[in-house]
């Protein structure tokens, strides 16, 4: 038998999606876009949450694309459309930041160009990373063993809970 371990539940999910929110807003609020980098499948999801969220607190305009990658074998990354990256602030997001490896694969594709900045939003970060990554927007800092598998459940588009076991 499995055993869970609830970390975040629905309704905190939603608190903090809110809070990376207005945090990527109080860093960028001097642009006047951003791309939202959502790693497919759950980093879309929140990225579109979080977009919903910062079209509503804010004027930018919000602009979301997906980066595709084989998280266990991460060579290629397909972005869901090309546009011009120069100048602009991305923020590339996914769920939980375990060993760090994904976001930075995740970021192959946008060093092609020089980006105005480049941050990155989880909604669960793990301590023990093995890639040098620091993400800039955590939903929740959590120290675990590496030996701990940290995931995020969804059921369709609804964020139903973080937990690790």
């Amino acid at each position: 038998m499995e055993s869970r371990n609830i970390i975040l539940t629905q309704d905190i999910i939603q608190k903090k999606i809110e809070r990376i929110a207005y945090e990527i807003y109080e860093h960028n609020s001097d642009g006047t876009d951003i791309i939202l980098a959502g790693i497919w499948d759950r980093g879309v999801i929140i990225a579109h949450k979080l977009a919903a969220i910062l079209e509503q607190i804010s004027p930018l305009k919000i602009h979301i694309i997906e980066l595709r990658l084989d998280k266990q074998h991460p060579g290629e990354v397909v972005v869901s459309e090309e546009i011009d990256f120069d100048n602009k602030v991305i923020v590339v997001v996914d769920d939980v930041a375990n060993s760090g490896r994904t976001m930075l694969y995740a970021l192959k594709p946008l060093l092609k160009y020089l980006p105005k900045k480049i941050q990155t939003a989880v909604l669960v970060d793990r301590k023990h990373k093995s890639f040098p990554l620091s993400v800039d927007f955590v939903g929740y800092s959590l120290a675990t063993t590496l030996q701990d598998m940290v995931l995020v459940e969804m059921n369709g588009e609804e964020i139903v809970s973080a937990y690790f076991e």
